[in-house]
């Protein structure tokens, strides 16, 4: 007769072996991994998550965090399973994370989100979509805030540099991707002209 174990713990043997050298036991990651998926929709993202029994006016919230879309949150026990030991536990508890890039172009109200049937879904509009050009408009005539005399040096010199572009020297600022940069202007130069 054979005995059915309905759970072995994959880090046991591990935690052993710690224990066994080092007479300490290591610290397991707190939280879970909700699963994720992305879908396309014409233009837009739809970004779902799986957040089965949660109550997502409490516990989750939906970020954008330097260009990211943040899923964040925490699942507590609840009713026995806080109260009881359980012999065998297979969900997760506690807090959770989940970070998605967003394109540059893409802001907070681009966003939205729904929840159903345990799965948050969140609708990146546009994301899929070029960004549209923005046109800067060009006035005639000298420019009169700007005085050569009254401005102040900042030392910077313009020499040439390799395969005629022009480089700067000294402290003064560039705008990146400004062929004054250096090796990110001159990239996109030699990628330009090849």
């Amino acid at each position: 007769m054979s005995t059915l174990n309905l759970w072995q713990d994959p880090f046991a043997d591990v935690e052993q072996l710690v224990r066994t050298v080092f007479g300490a036991q290591p610290e397991r990651p707190q939280g879970w991994t909700p699963a994720s998926e992305v879908f396309r929709d014409g233009d837009d993202a739809l970004v779902q998550v799986e957040l089965p029994g949660l109550d997502v006016d409490k516990d989750v919230t939906v970020e954008i965090e330097r260009g990211h879309l943040v899923v964040r949150g925490e699942r507590h026990p609840q009713g026995d399973a806080a109260n009881q030991r359980a012999t065998v536990r297979e969900r997760r508890y506690g807090s959770f994370r989940r970070v998605f890039r967003l394109p540059d172009h893409v802001g907070p109200e681009h966003l939205s989100a729904t929840y159903d049937a345990g799965i948050l879904t969140v609708r990146v509009a546009g994301a899929y979509s070029p960004p549209a050009p923005h046109k800067v408009a060009i006035s005639t005539g000298a420019p009169s805030s700007i005085d050569a005399s009254s401005t102040p040096s900042t030392g910077a010199t313009t020499t040439p540099g390799a395969g005629g572009s022009a480089q700067a020297s000294g402290a003064g600022p560039a705008i990146p991707g400004d062929v004054a940069t250096g090796p990110v202007g001159s990239a996109e130069m030699a990628g330009a002209s090849a």
